[in-house]
Order: structure tokens, then sequence, then C-alpha cells
């Protein structure tokens, strides 16, 4: 049974804070790789034999540590090769913890009880900014019989809470920054200026100058004044509170029946009906039986019968000077989920929906 969501997006004064819809240019996150070992499994590792590496991975560290073995004499299942991830916050100091994921790179079943080895964790510029080692906590689990397996959540995949160091800082020269640059999460032209006149309203109050310019409708250039770091300048300017403009966009989900409709569609008056027409052809075949010492023969008499059904068709009139009438014209047809995105379809293919229709 196909249901519905059906979210509306009302014309409601919402004014949202600048530090809410925008990012500053520069501070971000960084991805952080690793390649290492999980040892102490019972078990539950790679089998050596599928998984080569895992070998290799455990031989080049005990001969680090002095212990010379033979290739081929590793045969313990307790053991399991893995990717470690993590993500570097932006001014994150040495010495800092994060929390790190490990993810199984073999055949191993399950990585629970068992403990990350000292693993580099290296950024896209190939240098290492921090070493994970530690316990590793899996949420799901694995048991496995005779005749049936039974698993539950990922046994494979598995979390360190501030299970990584951090040895290197990225330096960053903030505080002294001449112009700082915001980037509109949702980019818009109306939303760009009304962030750079809430900013300059503010600003001439503040600091008697102007700050604030509207670059593109992605960006928005700050200048910092003098004798204000840029950390307190960003504190300051994210509490102003901006109505962002929002586009006319109307988003379907034809999986789930999901359709939001944003506040700001409207649809040219056009005439709409919609019906479904149920054709249904049974066969019920019987048999002729001839009467005794006759010189008949049996055979099959089809039988057909066919029925139609047809529902809907209500025919009504949709103008869409705003969203309460586009939607109680939709809900006076009485359509179905499937109906309705017909409909929407069909209604931006005549070009009366003054808005773009994303379809996912």
């Amino acid at each position: 049974m196909l249901t519905i969501l059906f979210l509306l997006a009302l014309p409601v004064e919402a004014a949202t804070r600048v530090k809410d819809i925008t990012a500053v240019q520069g501070v971000r996150d960084n991805q952080l790789v690793g390649y290492g070992l999980v040892i102490g499994l019972s078990a539950t590792g790679d089998s050596l034999r599928n998984s080569p590496f895992t070998e290799q991975s455990a031989r080049s560290m005990l001969e680090k540590m002095g212990v010379g073995v033979p290739q081929g004499a590793i045969r313990s299942k307790n053991m399991a090769a893995v990717i470690v991830t993590a993500t570097l916050p932006p001014f994150i100091g040495q010495g800092a913890r994060i929390d790190v994921t490990v993810s199984s790179l073999g055949d191993a079943s399950s990585l629970a009880g068992g403990t990350l080895v000292l693993t580099p964790l290296v950024a896209a510029d190939g240098k290492a900014y921090a070493v994970a080692q530690g316990p590793v906590a899996v949420g799901g689990f694995s048991a496995e019989g005779a005749a049936q397996t039974v698993t539950q959540g990922t046994p494979t995949n598995g979390r360190i809470a501030n299970g990584a160091t951090i040895e290197r800082e990225l330096t960053a020269e903030f505080n002294s920054a001449a112009n700082l640059v915001l980037q509109v999460r949702n980019p818009d032209f109306t939303t760009a200026v009304a962030i750079a006149d809430a900013i300059n309203i503010y600003a001439v109050k503040a600091y008697g100058m102007m700050i604030a310019t509207a670059e593109d409708f992605r960006s928005v250039t700050i200048r910092r004044p003098p004798k204000i770091s840029a950390s307190r300048l960003m504190a300051q300017l994210g509490q102003i509170k901006v109505e962002p403009d929002t586009p006319a966009r109307i988003v379907i989900d034809e999986k789930t029946g999901t359709i939001v409709i944003g506040s700001q569609v409207q649809v040219s008056p056009v005439a709409v009906t919609h019906g479904n027409l149920t054709v249904r052809v049974t066969e019920s075949p019987s048999v002729s039986q001839p009467a005794p010492l006759s010189d008949g023969v049996t055979k099959t008499v089809p039988s057909t019968s066919i029925d139609f059904k047809q529902e809907g068709g209500a025919f009504a009139v949709l103008s869409g000077p705003s969203l309460a009438q586009l939607v109680g014209g939709l809900n006076r047809i009485g359509l179905k989920p499937q109906g309705i995105i017909a409909i929407l379809q069909s209604i931006k293919t005549a070009g009366a929906l003054q808005a773009d229709l994303v379809v996912q």
C-alpha cells in the first residue's frame, strides 16, 4: 500500500541566523584514512588464504618489533586487516582526540572484541596528522550454526571513541585575515543580497562602516574592521537574522510517495481531470457432456465475462495564486499519491506549473 507524506512549506515569516545559512570559506573538515590491523578476535578474523595482505601486514609488524616470522607460518584467524577513517576538525590542536571508524577489509566475520594496533592516519597530502589505537566497539553481532546464520547490524564495522590522537596541526592565520568570505548554503541572489544588507546595517551601527558585499549568488565578502579579531567578528555577525529566499520547487519521490511543495509554487489556471478505468476479463470454461448412447463428443465450451469499473474522473479547476488553493484543488479531486504525481507532471508539461519539478 502506497502512502504519502505531504509536506507543505507554508509562507511564514521565519528569520534565520546568518551562521545557520552560511559557512566561512576555508573553515572546513579534512578527511583522514589509514590501514591497520585489529587483533584479539575470537576466531572471527580474516582467513589468511583469502586475505594474503593480512599475513603480510602481521609479518611486517612483527619484524619491526624484532620478531622474524617466515612466510606461511601464521595460521591464526584472530586478526583482521581494516581501513581506519576519521574526520579532522578545523583549528584542532596537537594532542586533542577524535573518534575513528574501523571497517574490515578482508573476509572477517566480526570485529567484536578486537583491538586496533597503532595506525597512522594520513590526509590527501600524504602526511600523517593523527595516530589511532584502542578497543573496537561493534554495534552488531553474528551467530552461525550448522544450518542457520543470524546477523544483526554490521559486525564488520565499528568505532573507537576518542581513538585517535592529533600529532600534527593544520596551521591557519584566521584572526589576522583581512577579508572573510561567507558561502551561502542554498545559493540564491536574493538571499546573498539580504545577508549583505543585514550585515551592513549592523556594521554601520557597531563599527561605523559598511563591510559586506554580495559577490554573487553564493558568496558574500566581509572586510574585517580594524581592532577586532576575525573570531569575534564572525561570532557577532553570526547572530544577525535574515529571511532567506526559497525557490519555487516541487520535489517528488516516486518510491515512497513523498511530495514536498515549496511555499512559492504557483499554478496558472488549468482544468484537470483524472480517472482510473479498470477492465476485468474472466474466463470460466465449462464441459459439454453428450447424452448416453449418443454419437456426441465431449468438448469444452468457453465462457467469458467482462466487467469494468471506473474510479475518480472528477473534473476540477486548479488556480494557484496561493499554496493553499493548489493543495485544496488536489484534495477535492480525491487522488492517491500516484495520481497527484501524474497530475503535477502533466501540469508542468502543459506549462501551467510555475516551479521546478524534481523527480527522484
